[in-house]
């Protein structure tokens, strides 16, 4: 039986190149002080002989994992996936590798089950994206031997914590929509046991304020197409609204298929403005005004400060960073009153 062939190891790929193991080592560990040639030569040598780096041998050398922990809830929507995604992306751009624990049911329990799961796979710090207030106080009171990071539901000063201000863009979204003329706004609401929903429907009612104008109806929503659907289908058949706010996209579209269905002329009759700017929002008939969130640049700054907090160790915490503005995206669903 022929002898098994051994991976190629660091010392190869530098005796490759004609380099030191230091170097090869910098190269690995995105070190600045490598030149841009010098860097491209060894990653090709890295290709060539197949190399691939021994996380287990570098874990027990340097006692680092440059493995980030992510709880992450309903995965299914939007907007959670986008975060865990540009998460995931931006701890490849700096050398991380990130194990993601997806909830289903969100409670105080199954985060800390969820963490205690991370914590065995040797993370260097925990992120928590789910937007449920009992879930976040839980996760905050928790006793770690490493950062956790909040990456949803957050407010304003929050320690250790990255968030998009959605006050600031739901009052964007309905402050455009008074603007444009009308003068009472319905709102269907994402479900108010997350803090998210309870932020965009502060923002709905911060607008009208803003104006000195009561807010129109709330409808009761679960950020689904079928929820929004069954909240058309109710505001179809009243004549005092001209326009609404959903909790988002996907609320939206189901909204625009029950005006649709109801004979109404969109966005002539009733003006429809979302919250997410999903793929689809540009395709809906008529083109969802909505508002985008900066899913990419949050990633970012959650590994960033997640880095920071690890090089901190056990001192002051990093000072408090401040919420991400998300922008309007106007298209086509609004129109004046």
């Amino acid at each position: 039986m022929p002898a098994r062939r051994s991976s190629p190891s660091m010392a190869d790929v530098a005796a490759h190149v004609g380099v030191s193991h230091q170097t090869v080592s910098r190269v690995l560990n995105k070190s600045p002080l490598v030149r841009p040639e010098t860097r491209e030569r060894v990653e090709q040598a890295m290709k060539e002989l197949g190399y691939r780096r021994n996380s287990a041998a570098r874990a027990l050398v340097t006692n680092r994992s440059a493995r980030l922990g992510m709880v992450s809830a309903h995965l299914a929507l939007h907007g959670p996936s986008r975060i865990a995604a540009s998460v995931d992306a931006a701890a490849r751009e700096v050398g991380y590798d990130v194990s993601l624990v997806g909830l289903e049911t969100v409670s105080p329990s199954t985060v800390r089950v969820a963490v205690e799961r991370l914590l065995d796979q040797a993370v260097e710090a925990v992120l928590v994206a789910a937007a449920h207030r009992p879930a976040i106080e839980a996760a905050r009171a928790m006793d770690l031997p490493v950062p956790l990071v909040l990456v949803q539901g957050v407010e304003p000063g929050d320690h250790l914590a990255v968030g998009i201000d959605q006050v600031a863009g739901a009052r964007a979204a309905v402050g455009h929509l008074l603007d444009l003329g009308h003068r009472r706004v319905a709102h269907v609401a994402g479900p108010l046991d997350w803090a998210e929903a309870v932020q965009r429907r502060e923002g709905w009612l911060a607008a009208h304020r803003e104006r000195d104008l009561e807010p129109g109806p709330e409808l009761a929503g679960d950020w689904s197409a079928a929820g929004g659907h069954a909240a058309g289908a109710l505001l179809a058949a009243g004549d005092d609204v001209t326009a609404v706010f959903a909790a988002n996209d996907a609320t939206a579209m189901g909204l625009l298929k029950a005006l649709h269905d109801a004979g109404l002329s969109l966005p002539d009759d009733l003006s429809v403005v979302g919250f997410d700017d999903s793929p689809e929002a540009a395709y809906t008939w008529p083109a969802l005004t909505t508002v985008a969130q900066r899913f990419s640049e949050l990633g970012e700054r959650a590994v960033g400060l997640a880095l920071q907090a690890i090089e901190g160790g056990t001192g002051r915490p990093p000072t408090p960073v401040p919420l991400l503005v998300p922008h309007l995206v106007v298209r086509d669903s609004a129109a004046r009153a």
